[in-house]
C-alpha cells in the first residue's frame, strides 16, 4: 500500500467554525426574499457552493433572481467571517503535527474565492497550506469530485494517496468520487457511512497516524 502522500482539508465546518455563520447569512437572505428557513433546507445550504444555495432559496421562496441572491449570500457571509472565524477544537494541533513530520496539505473549500483568503488571512494565517483551493478554481466544485482531483494533481499525488477532511455529505461526496480516503467529522449535518470513510468525533482525537490508517481501512463510526 502506498503511504500518505498529501492531507486535504476543507475549510467551512472542518478548520473553522463558519458554517454557523453560513446558516445565519442564508437564513438573513431567505427572511429578505419572504421565506423561513429550517432544517429541511440544511442538506441544500450547509457545505453546499454559493450558486447552489441561491438557487435553492430562489426556487422554495419563488422569488428573486439566483446571481443577485448568490452576490447578497456572498457580500453578507463574508462580512460575517472578516469579523473573525474561530479554528475548530484539535485543528491547531493537527495542523502543527503535520508540519513537524512534513506530510504536506492543502485547503480545498466549496467557498468563493473572496471568502477562502479572507479566512487565509485572518485565522488561518499561520497556517502553511501548500496552496489553497476555492469554488472558483474549478469548473465543478464539490458535490463534484473536481475539486479534489485538481488538489490532488497540483500536488503530484494520486487522490487514492490522499486523505481528505471533511464534514458534510457533499464534501465527503466529493473527495469520495476523487477517489480519495475520507475522514469525517461532522459538524451541522449527519454524513452518511461508506467503505473508504472514517469518522472522528472531533479534529481533537485525530493524529497523522489516524490520518495514515484511514488509506488502510476505516477506523469506525
Amino acid at each position: 500500500m502506498t503511504g500518505l502522500a498529501a492531507v486535504l482539508f476543507d475549510m467551512d465546518g472542518t478548520l473553522v467554525d463558519t458554517e454557523v455563520l453560513w446558516w445565519q447569512t442564508t437564513v438573513e437572505i431567505a427572511a429578505d426574499l419572504g421565506y423561513a428557513l429550517t432544517e429541511a433546507d440544511a442538506p441544500e445550504v450547509v457545505g453546499r457552493a454559493v450558486e447552489d444555495t441561491a438557487a435553492h432559496l430562489v426556487r422554495v421562496a419563488r422569488a428573486g433572481d439566483a446571481q443577485e441572491v448568490a452576490r447578497a449570500l456572498t457580500d453578507s457571509f463574508f462580512g460575517r467571517v472578516e469579523e473573525g472565524a474561530p479554528m475548530r477544537p484539535g485543528a491547531q494541533r493537527l495542523l502543527a503535527a503535520l508540519e513537524a513530520e512534513g506530510l504536506p496539505f492543502a485547503l480545498v473549500s466549496a467557498s468563493p474565492r473572496v471568502v477562502v483568503d479572507s479566512v487565509v488571512g485572518g485565522s488561518l494565517a499561520h497556517v502553511p497550506f501548500a496552496f489553497t483551493l476555492s469554488a472558483d478554481d474549478t469548473s465543478l466544485t464539490k458535490p463534484h469530485p473536481d475539486p479534489y482531483r485538481a488538489a490532488a494533481a497540483r500536488l503530484g499525488a494520486e487522490p487514492r494517496q490522499c486523505v481528505a477532511v471533511e464534514d458534510s455529505p457533499d464534501g465527503a461526496a466529493s473527495a469520495e468520487a476523487a477517489g480519495c480516503a475520507v475522514l469525517v467529522v461532522p459538524s451541522l449535518l449527519e454524513v452518511p457511512a461508506s467503505p473508504v470513510r472514517t469518522f472522528a468525533p472531533s479534529l481533537s482525537e485525530v493524529t497523522p497516524a489516524t490520518l495514515r490508517a484511514c488509506l488502510v481501512a476505516p477506523l469506525g463510526v
